[in-house]
């Protein structure tokens, strides 16, 4: 299945994405880790999910090879934004939607918000939405210098199988990424806060579930790092018809980790999603 590059103007903002395939669209949205993007979030699901629906998976605002710019004020809601125009200039009024870590964030604030921006016709959430855990491997991920060195603690908090923060080349594609013009820039001022601000969003335990009324699927690495055992299943109860599901041998990146399972999980959820929505 052949992947294709393109990139778009989004109000102005240089936007590039990953598409293959044909048919419904399914809209992937990457982490918020320092080198994230779609490529090298979602490389090892695109060509899979591809072979059944139209994929589009754009590197959001501030990573990859899209514009790098921040708002101060609202940064997640203006990357919700961003993917809702994205998608509305693309043509797409409805849409499966999966994010991992940030993009999961993404879609459980915008699907629980009063007014939703996105196109979602279902939505999977993958690894994102429970409370981060305040360890030496979230330090990684907030206290990161752009050395190599920093990168491969960076790997190693986001994977269980040790292999990845040892692949030399791995670890440098994801340096590479975060240390293109404008990348650790636009990443690290997310984290800057002024001594006196108020925390910017409210914890994921204060979203109102009860207010998302498309089919959801809320997955968990079951080795994470980052997120504390259980936490899918405690949102995916507060959610009608929710379903939560736990990878084996994942940590916070399932679908890069085990992305056969993760893959056939994903085309068994749209399935069925697509049942319900007949």
């Amino acid at each position: 299945m052949e992947v294709h590059r393109k990139t778009t103007l989004v109000d102005g903002l240089a936007t590039s994405y990953l598409e293959a395939g044909e048919g419904d669209p399914v809209v992937l949205l990457h982490g918020g880790e320092f080198g994230g993007s779609a490529e090298l979030g979602w490389e090892r699901n695109i060509a899979a999910l591809a072979t059944q629906y139209r994929v589009l998976a754009p590197d959001q605002l501030g990573f990859g090879r899209s514009a790098k710019v921040i708002d101060f004020v609202d940064g997640r809601g203006m990357r919700i934004r961003h993917v809702a125009r994205f998608c509305e200039l693309l043509g797409i009024d409805s849409a499966h939607f999966v994010g991992n870590s940030m993009g999961a964030i993404n879609l459980l604030t915008d699907a629980t918000s009063e007014r939703p921006r996105l196109p979602i016709r279902s939505l999977v959430a993958i690894c994102g939405g429970g409370e981060i855990q305040q360890n030496r491997h979230f330090d990684a991920l907030q206290q990161y210098d752009a050395t190599l060195p920093a990168m491969r603690r960076i790997v190693e908090a986001l994977f269980y199988d040790p292999g990845y923060p040892a692949d030399e080349d791995y670890v440098r594609r994801r340096h590479e990424s975060s240390t293109a013009p404008g990348a650790w820039e636009a990443v690290a001022a997310a984290r800057f806060r002024r001594p006196d601000a108020a925390p910017s969003s409210a914890p994921s335990s204060a979203r109102a579930y009860d207010r998302i009324g498309v089919p959801t699927l809320v997955v968990e690495g079951g080795e994470d790092k980052l997120l504390p055992s259980g936490w899918a299943e405690q949102i995916a109860k507060q959610i009608e018809g929710g379903r939560s599901e736990v990878i084996p041998r994942a940590g916070h990146c399932p679908q890069i980790e085990q992305p056969g399972a993760v893959n056939a999980l994903l085309l068994d959820f749209f399935a069925t999603a697509c049942g319900q929505n007949v």
